[in-house]
């Protein structure tokens, strides 16, 4: 199986990706941002992707039409060609932390370095323009680490429990009827990760 749709009771749509076609598929640039464009702006055209990501129209149809074989994002319905509205499948992607099979195992890593470089430029992007925000904004958003020291399980439950915090919201992706006046599309990034020591680093 390429792809699996999930949908708990009263959250949003999620796809997982297992399948080594379906994990290199998305583990490009533009298809990663087509993605996420439609989830927050869709359905849309090709053309109209296009303008927005700065791409041609050409490139686009080509990318969703890739994405659309491995059931993540679909025809919405009404026009042809490259004014076919496309709508993302689902409004969350993941994929196991840890993938057997060798070829699957490779796919998904080059898909996190992707992920991790457009993680990168979202970052750089907001601290380039953050003195163009409004106060408020400014002072809510954050950007900060903290070093700890867990075992595995311990990191696993955290992970959840800070997964649990966005329950409240989740809907709202979905649902724009539920969002309260003044809400913006906001990118949180969960990373936590092992680090190692020196002497590791070193070989030794």
């Amino acid at each position: 199986m390429e792809t699996k749709e999930t949908q708990e009771p009263g959250r949003p749509r999620s796809v997982e990706l297992r399948d080594a076609r379906a994990l290199r598929a998305l583990a490009h640039p533009t298809r990663l941002k087509l993605v996420g464009l439609l989830r927050l702006q869709g359905p849309l055209t090709a053309t109209q992707a296009a303008r927005e990501l700065g791409e041609t129209p050409q490139r686009c149809t080509f990318h969703l039409g890739q994405l659309a074989k491995y059931g993540l994002v679909e025809d919405a319905g009404g026009g042809r060609g490259r004014e076919r509205p496309w709508r993302a499948t689902a409004s969350f992607t993941s994929w196991p932390n840890v993938l057997t099979e060798q070829e699957a195992a490779a796919a998904g890593q080059l898909l996190e370095a992707v992920v991790a470089e457009q993680h990168f430029e979202a970052v750089m992007g907001w601290i380039e323009r953050k003195d163009e925000e409004p106060p408020e904004w400014q002072e809510a958003a954050q950007l900060n680490d903290v070093a700890l020291y867990l075992t595995a399980p311990e990191l696993d439950q955290l992970g959840q429990a800070i997964w649990s915090l966005f329950d409240p919201y989740l809907r709202r992706a979905e649902q724009p009827e539920s969002r309260p006046d003044g809400a913006r599309p906001v990118t949180i990034l969960n990373l936590a990760f092992p680090r190692r020591s020196a002497s590791e680093a070193a070989g030794g």
